[in-house]
C-alpha cells in the first residue's frame, strides 16, 4: 500500500535499526597536507633514488620533527619521506637545459697542480752539497731532521691555512680569505723555522736556514695554490729545475746553487705578497663596516668560519706527510717523486669519480642499483690511481741516476700507500676528513712505534702499517658511499 513500509514476517517497526540520517555532502573537502607537500616537491621526489635523500631535504627546509607531527600526522621526517617516496611515481625528467655538474675539471690543469707539487723537490738537489757534514741520528745525512721537522710543520699548517681561505671563497668573500693567508702564512713560515732550530740547535746553521726558506716557500706556494696561480708558481720554478737537472749530471759552483735557491725564493714570495695585497674595494668594504653600528657589525661577522673546523685537515697534512716522508726515508727518496706527481692525476681522479656519482644519481631507480654503479666507478678510478702511480714509479727509477728499481715490497709498500693517500683524499671531498686524518695519524704513530722498537724490518713494517690503514679507509669509504645522500 502506498506510504506503507513492508516488514518481514514477525518484524515490526520497533524492531528494526533506525534509517541513519543522510549527512549533506560539504562543498569541498580539506586536502591531505602530505599529498600537497608531494605535489610541491614532485620533480626532486620524482628522482629521488632512496628516501633519506626526501628527509635531508625536509630537514634542511628547517622542518622539525614536532612541526612533522602536528601538520602531517607522522612522527619524524624519515616517516615522511617514505610516505612521499611510496606516493610519488619514480621517473627522471630531463633538465631543460644543460646538467650542471661542479665536478667537471679539466685533466691538464689537474696534471700542472701535481708537477707544481713535484718541481720543489729539485731545490733539496740543488742545496745538498750546502748541507754536508757528519751524519745525524739513525744514520740520516746531515741537516736531515731539521728539515723533515720543518716540512712536518709546514704540511700541518698549511693544510689548514687552505682550508679556512676555501671556507671563505666558499662563502664568497675573497678579501677575507686574502687576509687568512696573509697572516698565516707569514705565521707558518716562522714556526716551521722555529722548530728547526729547535731541533737542529747551533750544531747545523746552514740546514736551519735552509728550512726556513723551505717554511718561507711553503707558505708562499699555499697562496698561489689557493689562489689558482699554479702557472705562475711553475714559471718561477722552471729556472732552478732547469739548473739541477744538469747538476744531476755534472757539477756547478756552489755561488750559482746557492743563487739560484734565493732568487726562485724570493719570486715565489713576491708573488704571493702581490696576490694577497689587498685591492682598494677591500679596504673600501671594511671601512664601510666600521662605519655601521655595532649590531649590523656583529652580524657581519657571525658568518666567519670556525678555526676548529680547519683542524681535521691540518691533522691529515701532519698524518699523510709524515706516511710519505717515511716511505721515502724507508726505502729510498725518489719514492717521494711518483707519490707528488701522482697527485695530479689523483686530483682528476676524484673529480670524475664525483661527477659519474651525480650521473648515477640520474640514471639509476633503486639504491642497490646506484650502489653498483658506484662500486664499478670506484674500483675503475682507484684502479686508474694505482696504474698512474706504478708508471710514474718505473720512470722515476728509470731516469733518476744511480737509482736501484724497487723490489717487490717495496713497491707493493709503495702502492698501498697511493691507496691510503687516494682513499683519504675521498674521504675528505665527501666531509669524512676527521676519519681520514685519524687512520694515517694513527698509522705515522704506528710505524714510528715499529721503527723506534726494531719490530721488523723497515720495508715490512711500512707494507703492514699501508696495508692495515689502506684496508681500513676503504672500509670507511664504502660505508660512507652506501648513503645515496652523500652524494648530493
Amino acid at each position: 500500500m502506498t506510504g506503507s513500509i513492508w516488514l518481514p514476517p514477525g518484524a515490526s517497526s520497533e524492531t528494526l535499526p533506525g534509517v541513519p540520517k543522510q549527512r549533506p555532502t560539504p562543498s569541498w573537502a580539506e586536502p591531505d597536507p602530505i599529498d600537497e607537500l608531494a605535489d610541491r616537491l614532485d620533480e626532486f621526489v620524482a628522482a629521488a633514488v632512496h628516501p633519506d635523500e626526501i628527509a635531508a631535504l625536509l630537514e634542511s627546509d628547517g622542518m622539525s620533527d614536532d612541526q612533522i607531527r602536528e601538520r602531517y600526522g607522522v612522527k619524524n621526517s624519515f616517516a615522511l619521506a617514505e610516505e612521499l617516496y611510496e606516493r610519488v611515481t619514480r621517473r627522471f625528467p630531463e633538465p631543460d637545459g644543460p646538467v650542471h655538474d661542479p665536478w667537471q675539471v679539466g685533466l691538464l690543469g689537474c696534471l700542472l697542480r701535481g708537477v707544481v707539487f713535484a718541481l720543489p723537490g729539485f731545490g733539496y738537489v740543488l742545496g745538498a752539497p750546502l748541507l754536508a757534514g757528519h751524519p745525524e741520528s739513525f744514520g740520516l745525512p746531515a741537516g736531515t731532521l731539521p728539515l723533515l721537522s720543518g716540512a712536518l710543520v709546514g704540511w700541518t699548517w698549511n693544510q689548514g691555512l687552505a682550508h679556512r681561505a676555501y671556507s671563505w671563497l666558499g662563502l664568497g668573500d675573497k678579501p677575507a680569505a686574502r687576509h687568512s693567508l696573509l697572516t698565516g702564512a707569514p705565521l707558518g713560515a716562522l714556526l716551521g723555522a722555529g722548530i728547526a732550530l729547535a731541533v737542529a740547535g747551533t750544531a747545523h746553521p746552514v740546514a736551519v736556514a735552509f728550512a726556513a726558506g723551505q717554511s718561507c716557500y711553503l707558505g708562499a706556494a699555499t697562496v698561489l695554490l689557493v689562489m689558482g696561480r699554479e702557472r705562475a708558481l711553475l714559471a718561477t720554478l722552471l729556472p732552478m729545475t732547469a739548473v739541477a737537472v744538469v747538476a744531476m749530471v755534472q757539477p756547478i759552483p756552489d755561488a750559482l746553487r746557492l743563487t739560484l735557491l734565493l732568487g726562485s725564493l724570493l719570486a715565489v714570495v713576491t708573488l704571493a705578497l702581490l696576490e694577497v695585497q689587498p685591492d682598494r674595494d677591500a679596504f673600501k668594504g671594511r671601512g664601510e663596516l666600521r662605519d655601521q653600528p655595532p649590531p649590523a657589525r656583529r652580524q657581519k661577522t657571525t658568518m666567519a668560519p670556525r678555526l676548529t673546523a680547519s683542524l681535521p685537515y691540518a691533522l691529515f697534512g701532519l698524518g699523510s706527510g709524515a706516511l710519505v716522508l717515511y716511505a721515502a726515508l724507508s726505502g729510498s727518496a725518489v719514492a717521494a717523486v711518483p707519490l707528488t706527481l701522482s697527485m695530479g692525476p689523483a686530483e682528476w681522479l676524484l673529480y670524475r669519480f664525483r661527477s659519474d656519482s651525480l650521473t648515477g644519481l640520474r640514471n639509476t631507480r633503486t639504491p642497490k642499483a646506484f650502489w653498483r654503479t658506484t662500486g664499478q666507478t670506484l674500483t675503475l678510478c682507484l684502479t686508474a690511481y694505482l696504474a698512474a702511480l706504478s708508471l710514474l714509479t718505473l720512470l722515476a727509477t728509470t731516469l733518476w741516476p744511480n737509482t736501484p728499481s724497487l723490489d717487490g715490497v717495496s713497491l707493493a709498500a709503495l702502492l698501498l700507500l697511493g691507496m691510503v693517500l687516494w682513499t683519504g683524499l675521498l674521504l675528505q671531498s665527501f666531509g669524512a676528513v676527521l676519519a681520514a686524518a685519524t687512520t694515517c695519524c694513527a698509522a705515522a704513530v704506528a710505524q714510528t712505534l715499529a721503527l723506534l722498537t726494531h719490530t721488523a724490518g723497515p720495508h715490512w713494517i711500512a707494507l703492514y702499517v699501508y696495508g692495515t690503514a689502506a684496508a681500513v679507509q676503504v672500509a670507511l669509504v664504502c660505508a660512507l658511499l652506501s648513503r645515496v645522500t652523500a652524494h648530493r
